[in-house]
């Protein structure tokens, strides 16, 4: 149970906090970043999660939460608006509790401390100093504490296996040593070839498409595919402990797994 002398912060004053730290305004993206379902004035719980599911929703529910933090939202870009099946399961258990929904997207990825890259870099023992790509969301670095980086692409892949607890998936090079490693979040399998001209030996992201297989092959550059939820695990929460910490607030994260 939540004490009743829990700290309680203003809905609007939450969004100004996130916004101030994450600057939507600077990013052209998919969806609606900020205050996606409004719901009570005053918050005293966030629940943090990357993905606005139901499962997620759920669970807020239950740890008794004002406000839900996500990193995939409810709303994209090409949608069809309607409010039917799962879109209507959702937002009904929002709405029936009066939960907030913030959701920030390209924003959270990019932020150079706390963003979904940032934190990525940081349990993999990677150290960024060159950015790469549009809005320079990629990161592009090298091991930390380790001037010769790894012996091969493979003991890379061992190396992130290790660290995210899941299988990982490795085309290209696998023998080849690794030096100058670039990495993007997500479904950013598109930033492969920006990596490429950036002098990356080896990319790291959530998922491959067909083409980058061929062109980690051709181009003599390792391509590695650590899930995409896997990937995204750390942005939110560490936003969301932050700005709940700024306000004395109560926080949670919750992981719902996904194999993707």
């Amino acid at each position: 149970m939540l004490s009743a002398k829990a700290a309680i912060a203003p809905r609007a004053l939450l969004l100004t906090a996130f916004d101030q730290l994450l600057e939507p305004e600077r990013f052209k993206d998919y969806g609606p970043n900020g205050l996606q379902v409004e719901g009570k004035a005053e918050v005293r719980k966030i629940v943090s999660g990357v993905t606005a599911s139901l499962a997620l929703i759920e669970a807020a529910v239950a740890a008794q939460a004002d406000a839900i933090f996500v990193h995939h939202g409810l709303f994209w870009r090409g949608q069809d608006g309607r409010v039917t099946g799962w879109m209507k399961q959702r937002l009904r258990l929002l709405l029936a509790h009066d939960i907030n929904l913030y959701a920030y997207h390209l924003p959270l990825d990019a932020h150079p401390e706390l963003g979904n890259n940032a934190q990525l870099g940081m349990r993999l023992g990677l150290k960024a100093d060159r950015w790469f790509g549009e809005n320079q969301l990629g990161f592009l670095g090298s091991r930390s504490g380790a001037e010769d980086g790894f012996d091969s692409a493979e003991q890379l892949a061992a190396h992130i296996k290790n660290a995210l607890n899941r299988p990982v998936a490795l085309v290209g090079p696998a023998q080849s040593a690794v030096k100058n490693i670039a990495w993007c979040t997500g479904g950013a399998q598109g930033y492969f070839e920006d990596a490429i001209a950036a002098g990356a030996d080896a990319f790291i992201t959530g998922e491959i498409s067909e083409p980058q297989a061929h062109y980690a092959r051709e181009m003599g550059v390792a391509f590695i595919a650590c899930g995409h939820h896997a990937s995204e695990r750390y942005g939110a929460p560490a936003v969301a402990a932050h700005v709940a910490a700024q306000f004395g607030l109560a926080h949670e994260f919750i992981d719902i797994d996904n194999p993707a």
